[in-house]
């Protein structure tokens, strides 16, 4: 991913709400299994790790993202910022392929 994609997609990513929250219990395979779902209706996840997790979202971060299969786009506070080309027919893409 290039710098300038990473820009746009963390422009995109400004005005999105996290749709998806880790808590006390980390990262479980139901967690790791709707973050896959969005990514491949929406390319963009935002992810919020509450307060009450044991681990940052720093340390999160690369966890969920090899878990689920897409990249890292940024890591701000305690939200996370994924994104994953998604193969669904009919799905808008954010950057060009």
């Amino acid at each position: 991913m290039t710098t300038k994609e990473r820009a746009k997609l963390r422009s995109v990513a400004m005005t999105m709400q996290p749709t998806t929250h880790i808590g006390k219990n980390g990262v479980t395979e139901e967690v790791v299994a709707q973050i896959s779902e969005q990514l491949q209706a929406h390319e963009l996840v935002k992810i919020n790790v509450l307060k009450n997790c044991d681990f940052s979202a720093k340390e999160l971060a690369g966890e969920v993202a090899g878990a689920a299969g897409a990249e890292v786009v940024q890591v701000l506070g305690n939200k996370i910022t994924l994104y994953k080309v998604s193969t669904k027919d009919g799905v808008k893409h954010i950057l060009e392929i």
